[in-house]
């Protein structure tokens, strides 16, 4: 049915063309090998770039969707980072990143980082401290400014004892 209505390939190995459905809009590079290259990075920025014709993008043309790309911890960039804000990271691969998308006044941001940090505690982890990620509101349409928030990072020391950080993801994501 799916090869006479949409030429798609029959089912083989993973692949089973029922599935196609779900995944419109995204795109995936990586190097199966794991080898980090900044041609990955340049490669998935051109699919998001592609993407175009899946309506991301509002009536000023300039507020997107909030589509983006994903990547491996940078960790040399985070440890220079964290650094300058007066704290250390652990080895890689011993600390996760934690990302919270917070009001823009102070003071309920505030409690929202103070809330995430309690979560984090009670999972038996650690905050290490906390990242502002910079936006550069000039590049984004009208529509986008009027409910931008502020992205914090967070660092999360993986306590030995504690369970992983996986768990985080999966109970507050």
């Amino acid at each position: 049915m799916y090869k006479a209505l949409r030429d798609l390939p029959a089912p083989q190995g993973l692949y089973d063309p029922s599935y196609e459905h779900d995944s419109c809009g995204i795109g995936f590079v990586v190097n199966v090998k794991g080898k980090k290259s900044y041609d990955i990075i340049d490669s998935a920025l051109r699919i998001l770039e592609n993407l175009k014709h899946r309506g991301a993008e509002g009536a000023d043309a300039l507020s997107g969707d909030g589509a983006g790309i994903l990547v491996q911890i940078p960790h040399h960039f985070f440890v220079r980072e964290c650094n300058v804000l007066g704290f250390l990271l652990p080895k890689e691969g011993d600390y996760g990143v934690g990302v919270i998308f917070a009001h823009m006044y102070e003071d309920f941001r505030m409690k929202q980082m103070k809330e995430f940090e309690e979560i984090v505690e009670s999972e038996g982890q650690k905050v290490l401290g906390w990242r502002e990620v910079p936006i550069d509101e000039s590049i984004i349409g009208k529509v986008a400014k009027l409910v931008v928030l502020v992205l914090c990072r967070s660092s999360l020391k993986r306590i030995k004892s504690s369970k992983p950080l996986w768990i985080l993801r999966e109970n507050y994501m």
